[in-house]
């Protein structure tokens, strides 16, 4: 009888042990959507595409809240998620896009690829800044502008790409995405008056950005953008005196620093020119949001000029 005993006793541990690993298991499991995935590039672009697909789709983001494009490697889970993906849709022209395209193809020959600035009108040479024209250049190509979500006519259309793509990936859902966006344009174009409206009074007016990703809003709405760095790094001390002269020419009075760019020799610019600095992040999920706080901080610094 103790024998039997310990033996059910051992029976009811090894029981209890299997049956932990099958609901941690479940659990797992029940975290994944089960839904097909597609994986987006930025923040924006995912707040877009969730807007659209609704729960027919997984929207999985390669960067994270706050993280730099600019210095951006995939991880191996980030690797794995494009494995799992049903498509990837480009922003268009970031760095480490070509390269995640690459691998991939590499490891799901099946996966569909889309880009999403089709149809935009692109900007070039908005990352040359001032200072590079003072180097000579002979046969230089200027390279295009990848912040076309930062404008609300691009949003528009960036919107519209993507629910091509998820039509002709999930066309028996395609009235439901075509709705969707509907709403979603509505939205778009609601945002876009609202900005012309309060941008209206200062148009034809500069403001200072170090990273220069604010071309597409400047151009949205007759302003004029300032670049502070120099091909991604602080400037040389060579052209520093030239930039800053220029700067102030431009009667500037607010400058937009994007946190994840480190610089001190921003903060002493900033000084040097009286402007005010102000905090953005261009990468932001609540795009829409961002855009609004741009306009007022631009609008608001005018309201105080006037006062």
């Amino acid at each position: 009888m103790k024998i039997t005993t310990r033996f059910l006793y051992k029976y009811l541990a090894s029981f209890a042990i299997v049956l932990a690993a099958i609901m941690a298991l479940v659990a797992c499991t029940s975290k994944s959507s089960g839904r097909p995935v597609i994986t987006v590039s930025i923040q924006p672009q995912k707040y877009l595409l969730e807007h659209i697909v609704g729960k027919h789709f997984e929207v999985i983001c390669l960067l994270s809240q706050g993280s730099n494009p600019e210095t951006y490697e995939p991880s191996m889970n980030h690797l794995m998620n494009l494995e799992k993906s049903k498509a990837y849709f480009l922003i268009g022209n970031i760095g480490f896009e070509m390269a995640i395209v690459d691998k991939a193809k590499k490891n799901n020959p099946d996966i569909k690829i889309y880009d999403n600035s089709a149809n935009i009108d692109i900007i070039y040479g908005s990352h040359s800044g001032i200072a590079h024209s003072h180097e000579e250049h002979a046969g230089h190509k200027h390279e295009s502008d990848p912040h076309i979500w930062t404008s609300a006519v691009n949003a528009r259309i960036i919107a519209t790409n993507m629910c091509n793509a998820v039509c002709e990936l999930d066309p028996a859902h395609a009235p439901y995405y075509k709705k969707r966006l509907g709403e979603l344009c509505k939205q778009i174009d609601t945002l876009d008056a609202q900005l012309r409206e309060q941008l209206k009074p200062i148009e034809g007016d500069a403001f200072i950005v170090w990273h220069p990703s604010l071309s597409y809003f400047a151009r949205d709405y007759g302003l004029k953008q300032i670049t502070m760095e120099y091909e991604g790094k602080e400037i040389p001390a060579k052209y520093l005196k030239t930039e800053i002269d220029s700067a102030k020419a431009c009667n500037a009075r607010i400058f937009f620093f994007q946190k994840e760019f480190d610089s001190r020799q921003a903060e002493s610019i900033n000084q040097e020119l009286g402007t005010k600095m102000v905090t953005i992040n261009p990468m932001n999920y609540n795009w829409d949001t961002e855009l609004k706080h741009i306009a007022d901080a631009l609008t608001s610094e005018e309201n105080n000029r006037a006062e």
